[in-house]
């Protein structure tokens, strides 16, 4: 057996079913041994950016890494934005190149630079195949890296006269067991005794616990002890929104109605948290409350967010845990006022009217639009800063946001990495039209592969995040605003489906419709009023600490 086949024969044993690129002159017998698998099926992208973003998402949902490959080059560096974004995600990724042969990687030739240093900072492990005799090992140490402690992306190099080299073996290396932890008693105790004494608990709920599953313990616990809980832009679903101890999110880039909870705070009870969420001075300014860190690993250091107990386990083992010692606590901290607000908001977004749509208007018929389980991955821009504060969840994995790096243009590609990993869900791709054109190319992916999904853009002609900062800090703008081509006649030349919306209930109707009708690729384009987001800002502004 030689490389090429050596590595889809590990990557088969570790269950694998899908590997997202594009084959260049130096991989093309893995490549070719990918096709001749009847367990891996070979994406052919039109962008290695959109691999890479198709294989974090499918990681991200199944919790198994998803696999992208790429040539030599060029093509690995078109690699390097979705493996730093499944870094800063904590997602399981490999990523596995071509690289140029033993015969020339060492000196200045065609093609060659240094791979493994260029994905080193990116990754949980970066190397090569030096020996085909090590592929087994390597490939499979590669999968326990990526899914093991804190999951994350790993790089493999293959050069090419390394690929087509004999093994000697056809061995497949069994993966270790994930690593489980339980409680320590003592810290679990500290921490009970800590909340029971404060005066102002609240829960924040980060990315970890939707990675854990660990949703139902939190459910559970806030339920019992009735402690007010936020979620972190992407712990958005870890906690039912409908629950009346759920608050919304936390990390909106202005004062929202949330930050009240913690500005009174005296104590955060800090579960599943990772610093790439948000900074934590937003919520901890003067550095002076007591923080409980529950979570799988240490979290880095930061001044605004000193940890005064650090429980590291099993999230659901260490949550369980708590509550059984917090058997006669409840709080009083409901926070009901914070929940009105954005009750009310979520509400003014139900009057029917024509284009352009305001953003509680799309939100509002976006919810009523999609099922409980249905997957809305909300891209970067200004729309995920009110798809973030004004989007129900009610379920984990249900509103995925990249608040890690914050890339844009993820959400289409990994749409399709998410229906390939959750066949049986809906899934609604929001994007921005700056996002939307930066892989747009996309589309031609889903509709060859026959890979249904939706895509609502919301459509202002500009860079609306940056806008927005603009107009926040300067009372100004410049250099965000563009044109747009015809998006109908655009999404239709790649054979999908594109309607433009005209007033609220036709993009309700519109949605409902796509959504229902499952199989097709589908494009709502949909005109926003920006002029939302000052009003808001204005608003936010006039919100006391009194709420």
């Amino acid at each position: 057996m030689d490389t090429a086949h050596q590595i889809v024969k590990v990557l088969e044993d570790r269950d694998v079913k899908y590997v997202f690129g594009i084959p260049g002159e130096e991989n093309i017998h893995l490549v070719d041994a990918i096709n001749q698998s009847d367990k891996i099926k070979f994406i052919l992208v039109r962008h290695e950016q959109g691999a890479s973003f198709m294989a974090g998402v499918y990681g991200r949902l199944t919790g198994k890494p998803g696999v992208a490959a790429a040539t030599l080059g060029p093509g690995a560096i078109n690699l390097l934005l979705g493996v730093a974004d499944s870094q800063t995600n904590s997602t399981p990724m490999i990523a596995i190149t071509a690289q140029g042969g033993l015969d020339r990687i060492y000196k200045e030739s065609h093609q060659v630079i240094d791979l493994k240093a260029m994905f080193q900072p990116i990754t949980k492990w970066s190397t090569h195949i030096y020996e085909a005799k090590t592929t087994s090992e390597i490939i499979g140490k590669a999968y326990d890296k990526a899914v093991n402690g804190r999951p994350g992306p790993v790089y493999i190099g293959v050069p090419q006269d390394v690929e087509e080299q004999e093994t000697g073996s056809q061995i497949s290396t069994f993966s270790m067991p994930k690593e489980s932890n339980e409680p320590n008693p003592k810290l679990i105790e500290k921490a009970a005794r800590l909340i029971k004494n404060a005066k102002h608990p609240v829960v924040m709920a980060g990315m970890g616990i939707v990675r854990n599953h660990a949703e139902k313990e939190l459910n559970a616990f806030i339920e019992k002890t009735h402690l007010p809980v936020a979620t972190t832009f992407m712990g958005k679903g870890s906690v039912d929104d409908r629950s009346k101890y759920a608050l919304g999110v936390i990390g909106f880039m202005a004062h929202d109605y949330e930050n009240f909870a913690f500005d009174q705070a005296d104590l955060i009870l800090s579960i599943g948290y990772e610093l790439s969420e948000f900074n934590p001075v937003r919520i901890n300014p003067k550095a002076n409350k007591t923080i409980i860190h529950m979570s799988t690993f240490s979290e880095d250091s930061d001044e605004h967010y000193p940890v005064k107990v650090n429980i590291i386990s099993d999230i659901d083992k260490s949550i369980r845990a708590l509550s059984d010692c917090l058997n006669d606590f409840k709080s009083s901290e409901t926070k009901a006022d914070i929940r009105e607000e954005v009750e009310a908001e979520i509400a003014s977004g139900k009057v029917e009217s024509k284009v352009p749509l305001t953003p509680q208007q799309i939100i509002s018929a976006t919810r009523e639009s999609v099922d409980d389980k249905g997957i809305v991955l909300v891209d970067t821009g200004a729309l995920k800063m009110w798809m973030a504060r004004l989007y129900p969840t009610y379920a984990p994995n249900t509103c995925l946001i990249d608040n890690g790096l914050s890339t844009m243009s993820w959400s289409l590609p990994g749409a399709i990495g998410a229906k390939l990993a959750k066949p049986d869900h809906h899934i609604l791709s929001v994007m921005g039209d700056g996002s939307f054109m930066m892989n747009s190319q996309e589309l031609e992916t889903a509709v060859r592969y026959h890979i249904p999904i939706t895509i609502l853009l919301w459509v202002d002609k500009s860079y609306g995040l940056i806008k927005w900062k603009m107009d926040m800090e300067m009372g100004h703008h410049s250099e965000v605003d563009f044109d747009n081509p015809d998006f109908v006649e655009y999404v239709e030349s790649f054979g999908a489906n594109a309607h433009i919306v005209s007033s609220r209930n036709d993009l309700k109707n519109k949605l409902q419709n796509y959504l229902k009708n499952d199989n097709r690729v589908n494009v709502l384009i949909c005109p926003v009023d920006y002029r939302e987001n000052m009003k808001l800002i204005n608003k936010l502004g006039k919100v006391t600490v009194s709420l």
